[in-house]
Formats: structure tokens, sequence, C-alpha cells
């Protein structure tokens, strides 16, 4: 196992022109100035085909600094770059439409992406059964398990064909099995796609399993205080020794700026 852990402000690896990503000196506020910022300063980068895990103690911006990048907001302060288009977006709930198919979910966001009509059946079969799903197509959203729903959010968000994908704790609410398979199948999209990814989680074992680089945000205001690059083999899984290891070193940071804030 190597990683190379990277404290804020240290020094760090040249990005090319080419990113997925950037986010330079980005600061956001809710409510009236005078409050402390959720996001402080914030300065990211995500290369493309990049695999990045954003992780913190609960109210620490992860969310916030997701909706930035997808353009869902915009910074009090700073720049948002994103060069290949608005991304796709993936949340905690599957957020499904549960009075259409599986298949029509899927087409409903290549049909807003313009995909021709005679082409968009044959994309949604496509897409899902990238995601284990051949022959779901025609099931309704109630005859789905959760962790089909999550799969059928999935297709949806790759049918939006962005080079970026946001995943803001999509597997939060599964049972520990489902959640295991589907990093799993995951890590085999990504592989597969080379999209560039931002998962956002507060499960210090799901990033350093799913991750090329695991980002520490402080509590709030959350800054970038810390980071780790990953060079443990992919598949990984959460019982592997080096997964240990390196969960244990994160979670010690995480528990210090846990109680260096207060929260």
């Amino acid at each position: 196992m190597t990683t190379t852990a990277t404290a804020a402000g240290g020094p760090g690896i040249d990005a090319p022109a080419a990113v997925a990503a950037r986010l330079t000196d980005v600061t956001q506020h809710f409510g009236e100035a005078s409050r402390p910022p959720v996001l402080e300063h914030i300065d990211l980068t995500v290369q493309p085909g990049e695999f990045v895990c954003l992780l913190g103690a609960s109210g620490c911006g992860k969310s916030t600094l997701l909706s930035l990048v997808a353009g869902l907001d915009k910074p009090v302060s700073g720049q948002v770059d994103v060069p290949g288009g608005r991304p796709a977006l993936m949340f905690q709930e599957p957020a499904l439409y549960p009075w259409l198919s599986a298949g029509a979910n899927v087409e409903l966001a290549l049909r807003l992406r313009g995909v021709p009509r005679k082409e968009r059946k044959a994309e949604a079969q496509r897409l899902l059964s990238l995601v284990r799903l051949d022959g779901a197509a025609p099931k309704r959203v109630h005859e789905l398990s959760g962790g089909m729903r999550q799969r059928v959010a999935l297709a949806r968000a790759l049918a939006q064909e962005g080079d970026l994908l946001l995943m803001d704790e999509p597997f939060a609410a599964l049972d520990a099995i489902t959640r295991d398979v589907l990093h799993e199948e995951l890590t085999r999209i990504w592989s597969e796609t080379g999209r560039a990814v931002i998962f956002v989680t507060h499960n210090v074992r799901e990033a350093v399993r799913l991750g090329q680089r695991v980002v520490l945000l402080s509590s709030r205001p959350g800054r970038v205080v810390r980071e780790w690059r990953i060079d443990i083999p992919q598949p990984r899984r959460i019982e592997d020794a080096d997964v240990s290891a390196l969960s244990a070193e994160i979670t010690e940071h995480l528990r210090e700026e846990i109680a260096r804030h207060g929260h």
C-alpha cells in the first residue's frame, strides 16, 4: 500500500490544463454575512477520470460543495470551473418518478439531453445493463428493492453523459450487504466509463474503499485540511487489512477535527 498524506497548504501535484472540476478560493455563506461561513477558502482540483471522496463530519459543508460544483448554487467568493459542462448528480434518495417504469426514468434523462426518441429505448436498456439491471426496464419503482432503485438512479445519472459524476451519500440508507455490492458495481462502472467522480460520504471505510484520493474537510467552516492519495489496488474490500489500516489513520484525523471545532 502506498499513500501520500498532504496537509492543507502543503506541496501538491501540478495539474494539467484539462480538469474535471476546479474550485479556487471558494467561500460560501448562508444567511447573514456576519455568521460563520459554511465553506471557507476551498481549493480543490479533480482530474479527468479521478475518483475523489469528500469526507468530514455532518454539517461540514460536503453537500454544499457538491451543490456548487453541480451549478445549483453560486459561491459568495471564489471560482468554480467545470469545463466538461453540467455534471450529473446522484442523491442519497433515488428520487425516481413512481408512475414511470425503470426504463422510462432513464429515458427521461435521455430526452432532456436531446437524444432522439427512436434511440432512447435502446440506450436506456444499455445503461440498465451497465448497472446489472437487465430485464428491469418495464418494472415500476414499487417493484424494485432499495438497491435496485439506486442502480436505476445511477443509470439515469449516467444517461446525462457529463464528464463528471457527483454522488451525495448515495448508499447511506442501504443495508451493509447491498452497500457492499454497490461499492463493487460503482468501482466497475467508474473503470468502464472513465468518468471523474466526486463522492460525498461520512463513512471513512467507504471513502478508502472507493477513492483514489480522500479529501478531509474540517468542521464548520469547511476547509480542506488534509488529503490522502491511495494506491491500494482495486477491487478493494471493506475488510482488507490495508483499507482498515488507512481508515484508522484517517478516522483519527477526523476525530481531531471534530474535537477541535466542538462538533
